[in-house]
């Protein structure tokens, strides 16, 4: 009896899904490097950072104690909820109920389930560009189309409200809203987002705003949240945001959701089926990183600043690169287009997409292409990574240019 066929066995909305060219870049730079390449990767977009030793200890005594060995409230532990509920008041000034959040694993979780709760077959979801990269997944898993609403240097990779309204139509049902952004590091100023805050409340668009870089701002710019900003628009926001980024706890996968009583009651019975409950011992690391100071945070953001301020001067030196300086989270977006069709090693490239495998196979070095954020023509580099390294990278290019 001959082997079934693969055609069609896939089904399309899953085999539509685009791969993350972040984790494939980090991949291929971390297979080059086992092999005994010197690869320098400024692709991941997570901090090089211990995760801070009072949460680390947290979990550990977590592990011995088997109330947590247990399957425990899908939506997430009640002290964490409600830790994470006098989190968002402290942060970001924000009242919410501990009833209003679910507890997800890691912020992609609650990216696909924001998004699986609220739009249906045939919804338009804005979404501002550059992006990162997992947004317009979930929304075409859906059902739902993304609109892509291209920005650029010009307006600080912001989009406007003139650029909203003229993208609405009666079939807009949602907005993705960040800041500070991944990948370009523009964090919006107030303002801005009280005029975006006022648009969708005027015309009933949900608001799914992303906030997981909420301390990671620099040069006295400031996050706020929308919700904050507009208050009256409690009703159609959906907050998400995770430990990750803020407490180096990447690999622990831990994110949450808040929004009105019956996106969580919807997105609680989603979870429910799909996983339960997130494992128990990274709740507890999270209670532990949510209810302690932001200490260790200011540490990493000093940090961080420093090697911004490096990266950003040093990209900026290299012929054929003009390069924005980053306001927030931890990446560069510069403009590559200057090194499109030059001589480079011998070789050329005719894309940012062409040119980053150049670049790693001719410098050793990795970067995310800006095809992979809908913005050909740029890249992106993260500056999570030691400054030896960061200095060394980027050195490399500057030699691979200057021939």
């Amino acid at each position: 009896m001959s082997a079934p066929t693969t055609t069609g066995r896939i089904s399309r909305r899953v085999a539509g899904i685009a791969p993350s060219a972040t984790l494939a870049v980090d991949a291929k730079a971390k297979a080059m490097k086992a092999a005994g390449d010197p690869v320098i990767g400024f692709g991941a977009g997570e901090p090089d950072f211990p995760t801070p030793e009072p949460i680390v200890q947290a979990a550990i005594a977590a592990c011995s104690d088997p109330k947590n060995h247990r399957y425990t409230p899908a939506p997430g532990l009640p002290e964490l909820r409600e830790a994470i509920a006098a989190k968002t008041l402290r942060d970001s000034g924000v009242t919410v109920q501990p009833s209003q959040v679910v507890v997800t694993n890691g912020g992609k979780q609650a990216v696909y389930e924001a998004v699986l709760a609220v739009v249906d077959d045939g919804d338009e979801v804005l979404l501002p560009a550059p992006y990162w990269t997992t947004y317009p997944e979930p929304i075409r898993l859906a059902g739902g189309e993304p609109v892509v609403l291209s920005t650029t240097e010009d307006t600080g990779f912001r989009v406007t409200v003139d650029q909203l309204e003229a993208a609405r139509t009666e079939r807009t049902k949602a907005l993705v809203f960040v800041s500070p952004s991944n990948p370009t590091g523009a964090v919006y100023p107030r303002d801005e987002i009280e005029a975006i805050g006022r648009w969708a409340l005027e015309h009933g668009v949900i608001v799914i705003t992303d906030e997981i870089y909420e301390h990671l701002v620099y040069d006295g710019h400031e996050h706020h949240s929308i919700l904050a900003v507009v208050p009256e628009l409690a009703d159609q926001t959906i907050i998400l945001n995770g430990v990750a980024k803020t407490y180096a706890m990447t690999g622990w996968r831990v994110g949450w959701l808040i929004g009105p009583d019956d996106v969580v009651k919807a997105v609680s019975n989603l979870q429910s089926h799909l996983c339960s409950n997130v494992a128990n011992v990274s709740q507890r690391a999270a209670l532990a990183a949510v209810s302690g100071d932001l200490s260790a945070v200011a540490m990493m953001r000093e940090t961080f600043d420093r090697r911004r301020r490096v990266m950003h001067g040093m990209l900026n030196d290299i012929d054929g690169i003009t390069c924005l300086e980053p306001e927030g989270a931890f990446y560069a977006f510069p403009n590559l287009t200057g090194l499109l069709g030059r001589d480079l090693g011998g070789e050329t490239a005719s894309t940012t997409l062409e040119l980053a495998d150049l670049v790693l196979d001719k410098a050793k070095v990795a970067f995310v292409p800006g095809e992979a954020f809908d913005a050909p023509g740029y890249g992106r580099f993260s500056f999570a990574l030691g400054d030896e390294d960061l200095e060394e990278g980027i050195a490399r290019i500057q030699r691979l240019v200057a021939g």
